[in-house]
């Protein structure tokens, strides 16, 4: 991409002339699960997985050879306001965890051969406290952007981005107040664990950014009171969109970064799955209002992209099934 013109509207445009899942691998795809050996429907929702997944890499027959986890890490100036349990320190304490493979996430990752990769974001240079005005200012957004953007590999199969970031979830929850409206109070959750006097803080805070900033439009919207982190998720999903390679969304903040894609340009997350419902109340809201059913509802409230990481496993079930099996000629098997 060149330099005529803001990242952010490239990406975009790059988002309204992405071609979409191949019809004739979709349909091919559809009629071998239907002479599979299993009764019909009999793998539930792993066979519309399939033949999801087979329409987005051009190929009836598909493997799960190359994932991808990216986690992106950023902090944020808002903690200022009390909205976290943990001290900003936390974010530069855990990268090293990750890169010294000690976190969930790197065990998820390896356990299904997932390439790793860490991305830190300028953890010295938060983001501004977006209750005195803007996070971010355009180049600055575009630089998470393209971050993420470039962290994709282009040869992998398959995309899991997480995220690293004290403060994030009211960051979050402020994009999806100004998404899809309702009360702060409605996306205010206890993140790391806040008690019931630092969510109603944290409301407090959401509410006032959205009044101090006002901001029109998602890019708008990311760029005001989102984080660095969060824009380079968006940018990952947008070129994994761009490249045709699936994703699995994870939790709240991942899937907010993810709206922000889909209020952007309709059907930019077509290539999306959503992973799991986490334990963060509000997660439950983006999905419904994104139209994503959760593979996996585990309770899981950590981040870093580990329930995403952990329904890697329900898709390769799904490819290795539809993949592998045989149909009912090739067992010698009567269909009936």
């Amino acid at each position: 991409m060149g330099q005529t013109e803001t990242f952010a509207a490239e990406m975009t445009a790059a988002l309204q002339a992405a071609q979409g899942p191949s019809a004739a691998a979709q349909a091919e795809a559809s009629a071998r699960n239907d002479v599979l050996t299993k009764p019909p429907g009999a793998l539930g929702r792993l066979e519309d997985l399939a033949i999801w997944y087979a329409s987005w890499r051009g190929n009836a027959r598909p493997e799960i050879k190359a994932p991808q986890v990216i986690i992106f890490a950023g902090n944020h100036g808002v903690v200022a306001q009390g909205i976290s349990a943990f001290p900003p320190e936390v974010t530069v304490q855990m990268v090293a965890n990750f890169e010294g493979e000690g976190a969930a996430i790197n065990q998820l990752a390896k356990l299904h051969g997932a390439e790793m990769a860490v991305v830190s974001l300028e953890l010295d240079r938060p983001t501004a406290d977006f209750t005195q005005g803007p996070a971010m200012d355009a180049a600055d957004l575009d630089t998470a952007l393209k971050a993420g953007w470039d962290a994709v590999n282009s040869e992998s199969d398959l995309l899991v981005v997480g995220e690293m970031g004290i403060g994030n979830t009211t960051a979050a929850a402020a994009i999806a107040l100004a998404l899809f409206g309702g009360e702060a109070a409605d996306w205010a959750g206890r993140g790391t664990g806040l008690d019931d006097a630092g969510v109603a803080r944290k409301s407090e805070v959401i509410a006032k950014a959205l009044q101090v900033n006002a901001p029109q439009g998602p890019m708008e919207v990311l760029r005001c009171v989102g984080g660095r982190e969060i824009a380079a998720m968006a940018g990952a999903i947008a070129r994994a969109r761009v490249e045709g390679i699936p994703v699995i969304l994870d939790g709240f903040i991942c899937c907010s970064a993810a709206a922000v894609l889909d209020r952007l340009v309709e059907g930019a997350l077509d290539h999306c799955v959503a992973g799991h419902q986490s334990a963060e109340a509000a997660h439950g809201r983006v999905l419904a209002a994104l139209g994503k059913e959760p593979l996996l509802s585990l309770g899981l409230r950590l981040g870093e992209g580990s329930g995403a990481a952990l329904a890697i496993g329900v898709l390769k079930g799904a490819i290795a099934c539809h993949s592998g099996m045989a149909s009912f000629a090739e067992a010698g098997v009567s269909d009936g």
